[in-house]
């Protein structure tokens, strides 16, 4: 194996040796160098199998676009499959592997599927694999899944920590070539907050790979302003909603061993006023016969590696153009006393300013590569008929695409530009702006003052005073390329999908088979489905299918753009949440005083909430709750309540928007009262309920069921940005900001007169009330309602988080003397009983409001609500529907379970006979028996009926009756007392 580096030259430290192992073979680099520039630097030309074929592969490109170079990488826990060689930076001890080939790289079983390739064109999956049926499950199946995926992931846990983070800044700057550095460079002059990523290790981009003696001082001058932050590793995967990007970090992958104490991956949440996209451009491959072969490489991927990592692509090179970048390839390959065999140009006039040693055809084309694992030499139609040059590398260059992905993941379409040859951006779009290579320029110099100009609108806009730019504009003057999609006469495959093995003939099938929409074809071939999801294969296609179909690229256009930009890893994504912290445990503001006032705890979802107070000699869980619920019946308790769902709901038009979620009416709500409100799905079935409040004309405040506290503010965004995105109503969970506290019984007022500094009696603060109240003196605001949920006279106050546990010891200190006691959920839950209040025990998801009694409160005169007309259907309305009654045993000393069947009396326990079921039971000290709602068809016309109550798992039979589901105070003469 010989060795390919260069003498002198490049931006690697020489004096360091890194010693790295690929498919169990010792090699060295030095630092600064990627894997893939490593084994190239190594004479490693085959580094990979396609997919399909199992063809030889060598490396590309040199970014993230690779298709090719794809290995596994670490041992154990830390194995990363799929790992783009050339984006990986060498380090001491770094173990990789070559994927995708059984037994060996060099001899790989699979490429027999090459033989078999006129039988595997595009669709041959859909057409085969229909018939027999009967093969599905047991021959076909079982083979999709064993050749599925290309590496292999561990089934060892990973060793390593993960975190994500927030960032808020002026102006975020994506990508650090010439113009993202001008523009970064401008901006942090300014004096606004800058934050510049880049997805490689070291910041330059392009200027890495040209001898540009300003890169240094820019980058100098950038590290030493202290309103700048660098983040090179970086790569911007996502542009979202309020100008939020998402991105990750490659904190230490770039070590053997990272240290435990920092991450090896970080996932950014971007907050940016302003951003600019200086993302850059993608080079096109060009297709032609054996355009795969190792050897075979992007012209601007040689000149990186030949300038930054001086590796020389091979001992004799042939150049294949449409545009001025083949030319400066050539040109550095000369300067480095490489030899250039030819530069092959398919534009019949160009090369004018030529004055290199390599021999010039213009108007002349490759049509074949040929060779195994190495190039050997290439074929070359020109106009005085074909030629053969010897060669072990191509450079290809079918000119530039920019790089636009992230301006179209809100929605915008790209726009084909003939001037360019290339898809561009929107110009305008709110909160993003493109500049240089990605706008469209080609010069160096002319993204330099683009990015300069583009960073001096973008800090205007958001009010900063004048601004001088780090570079004047300059004209582009660069011509585009002239597009030449694919090139005929070839007899080798023409692969336009390098990694899923999609070729020129797979394409033009796909447009005779009725395939040739964008989007069905990328479906049909499998074009762009790969793992770099189309950035080298997607233009190409496009260009193949519009000249296929006769029409142009612009009225082809493009498959959809989303994020993620390039693979993320689960670990990113998951940060912190994993083993113990998946999902991390969440404790109230009261945590702490439920804690020393004796509480046990039972896990509600993600929430530790006080079950039961046990005290002194009290030998059951039991004796604590009937005492407790005992308690507040005579005097009264306090309850941590905080774990309920709290939305706070702003806007001109957030009446509007709740009459419309909810199916009683809420836009005549006066200011300062609360209203029970049902939340209806589309198909009528009750999905939430709660209360809201009306705190002034703009803001409501609204509380959910614990479980629910997620889900329901996802709904309420879906409604307001998809159904009716013409309100202005605004969201914000507020659950973790309030400590809130009920306390309850016939004393709870006058233990919290003494810290509310407002009248709060009937008269004053009558039942439904809701406002922010004083506390202390003025000392503290809260806010206060009259609800309740245990049938007692009862308030629910709200106060800030931080002064929870203050305000509870407070309150517990002020009804000493009216022996009030702290009470948990078990004991809310048997007073909810008592009093026929429903959770979602009840509201299972099968029930309307007519099956909970609630029927009245449906508005008659509201034109609309979600939920409204399905709720109309003949099935729901229906008189024989299991409704809400109450259950109570004939002997008082037997009891019921939850979830036990209701049959009629003298009934066999069949299914056919079941009349409902028991959705909630206990015992109440109140009445000294077991009470429970149950859901009983035609159950409010059967009240008084004996009733048997059946549990088949425990073959217990209770006899009962059905009664009304309000046990305590029918009258509600306590809640209004």
């Amino acid at each position: 194996m010989s060795s390919h580096r260069l003498s002198s030259g490049g931006r690697i430290d020489r004096s360091k040796t890194v010693a790295f192992r690929f498919d169990g073979q010792d090699l060295t680099g030095h630092p600064g160098d990627t894997l893939a520039s490593a084994l190239l630097a190594n004479g490693v030309q085959l580094v990979g199998r396609s997919f399909k074929y199992h063809r030889p592969r060598g490396i590309l490109t040199a970014g993230t676009a690779e298709p090719n170079a794809l290995v596994t990488t670490g041992m154990g826990g830390r194995t990363e499959a799929n790992s783009r060689a050339t984006m990986i930076e060498l380090y001491d001890g770094l173990t990789a592997r070559s994927q995708n080939r059984w037994p060996s790289l060099a001899f790989d079983v699979g490429a027999v599927n090459g033989l078999l390739s006129p039988f595997l064109s595009a669709g041959f999956y859909y057409k085969t694999f229909m018939w027999p049926a009967a093969f599905w499950e047991k021959v076909y199946e079982p083979l999709i899944r064993k050749a599925a995926g290309l590496g292999k992931a561990s089934y060892e846990a990973d060793p390593d920590s993960y975190e994500k983070c927030w960032a808020h800044c002026d102006l975020l700057v994506i990508g650090a070539g010439p113009s993202g550095l001008a523009a970064a460079l401008t901006a942090g002059r300014a004096g606004a907050r800058v934050l510049l990523a880049d997805e490689g290790f070291a910041l330059g981009g392009n200027l890495l790979a040209e001898k540009n003696p300003a890169l240094d001082t820019i980058l100098n001058e950038l590290e030493n302003l202290p309103n700048m932050q660098c983040l090179p590793r970086t790569t911007v995967i996502g542009w979202y909603d309020d100008n939020v990007f998402g991105a990750v970090e490659r904190v230490q992958k770039h070590v053997a061993t990272p240290d435990a104490r920092r991450p090896v991956e970080r996932f950014w949440r971007i907050i940016a006023r302003q951003a600019i996209l200086a993302t850059g451009a993608e080079e096109r491959p060009l297709v032609f016969g054996g355009n795969d072969i190792p050897g075979v490489m992007m012209a601007g991927a040689m000149r990186s590696y030949l300038n930054r990592q001086a590796v020389a692509p091979g001992k004799r090179t042939v150049v294949f153009t449409t545009n001025q970048s083949g030319y400066q390839t050539a040109a550095d390959l000369e300067a480095a006393g490489i030899e250039v065999a030819a530069i092959v140009d398919s534009r019949a006039n160009s090369g004018e300013g030529w004055k290199g040693r390599a021999q010039m055809l213009t108007g002349a084309r490759v049509i074949d590569a040929h060779g195994g694992r190495q190039l050997r030499r290439v074929t070359i139609a020109t106009s005085s008929g074909n030629r053969d040059i010897e060669a072990d590398a191509l450079a290809m260059s079918g000119g530039w695409s920019p790089i636009i992905h992230l301006a179209c993941h809100r929605g915008a379409k790209p726009i084909w530009s003939e001037k360019h040859a290339a898809f561009l951006a929107p110009e305008r779009q709110e909160g993003v702006t493109m500049a240089g290579a990605a706008a469209g320029l080609a010069s160096t110099e002319a993204c330099l003052g683009d990015g300069a100009g583009k960073a001096v609108e973008a800090l205007t806009a958001i009010g900063f005073a004048r601004v001088d730019p780090a570079f004047a504009p300059v004209e582009d003057r660069r011509q585009a390329a002239s597009p030449l999609w694919f090139v005929k006469g070839g007899k080798g495959k023409a692969f336009v999908d390098y990694q899923n093995d999609v070729n020129l003939k797979d394409l033009g099938l796909a447009v005779r088979e009725g395939y040739g929409d964008v989007e069905l074809a990328k479906r049909y071939t499998t074009n762009g489905m790969a793992t770099d999801q189309g950035k080298l294969s997607n233009i190409n296609a496009i260009g193949i299918l519009a000249e296929a179909r006769g029409v142009s690229p612009a009225e082809v256009g493009t498959t959809t753009f989303r994020p993620f930009y390039t693979p993320v890893s689960f670990g990113a994504l998951t940060g912190t949440s994993r083993a113990k912290h998946f999902q991390p445990a969440r404790k109230s503001p009261l945590h702490a005083w439920a804690k020393k006032n004796g509480a046990v705890f039972v896990e509600t979802g993600l929430w530790y909430r006080s079950s039961w107070f046990p005290r002194e000699g009290e030998k059951t869980w039991r004796e604590s709750v009937d005492r407790e619920v005992l308690n507040i019946r005579r005097n009264a308790g306090i309850c941590d309540v905080s774990t309920l769902g709290k939305i706070e709901i702003f806007g001109k038009d957030a009446a509007t928007f709740l009459d419309r979620i909810y199916c009683n009416g809420f836009a005549k709500l006066s200011v300062g009262k609360a209203r029970y409100g049902i939340m209806l799905r589309e198909d009528g079935m009750i999905y939430d309920d709660g209360t809201t409040s009306r705190l002034s004309e703009d803001h409501f405040f609204m509380t959910t069921t614990t479980a629910l506290a997620a889900g329901v503010l996802t709904h309420l965004e879906f409604c307001a940005q998809t159904l009716w995105p013409e309100l202005e109503v605004y969201f914000a969970s507020s659950t973790d900001q309030w400590a809130q506290m009920a306390v309850a019984g016939p004393k709870s007022r006058a233990i919290l007169s003494e810290i509310v500094d407002e009248d709060i009696s009937d008269a004053a603060f009558p039942f439904m009330s809701a406002r922010a109240v004083s506390l202390f003196g003025g000392k503290l605001e809260g806010r206060l309602f009259r609800i309740s949920f245990s049938g007692e006279l009862a308030y629910e106050l709200g106060v800030p988080a931080a002064y929870g546990e203050f305000v509870a010891d407070t309150i517990m200190e002020a009804g000493r003397k009216h022996e009030i006691c702290a009470y948990g959920a078990e004991a809310l839950g048997v007073m909810r009983i008592e009093k026929g209040h429903v959770t979602h025990a009840e509201i299972n998801g099968t029930v309307t409001p007519g099956d909970l009694g609630f029927g009245r409160m449906v508005s008659a005169t509201k034109p609309d609500f979600i939920g409204k007309a399905m709720l109309q259907r003949e099935g729901l309305q229906a008189t024989d529907r299991a409704r809400l009654v109450g259950v109570k045993p004939i002997d008082p000393a037997t009891s019921f379970r939850t979830g036990a069947h209701i049959l009629a009396e003298g009934a066999a326990a069949t299914l056919e006979n079941d009349q409902g079921y028991v959705t909630s039971s206990a015992f109440s000290p109140s009445l000294g028996h077991t009470i429970g709602l149950a859901l009983i068809k035609n159950g409010p016309e059967r009240i008084g009926e004996k009733v048997v109550v059946w549990n088949g798992l425990r073959n217990e039979y209770t006899d009962a009756v059905i009664c009304s589901p309000v046990f305590i105070d029918p009258q509600n003469e306590k809640l209004h007392a």
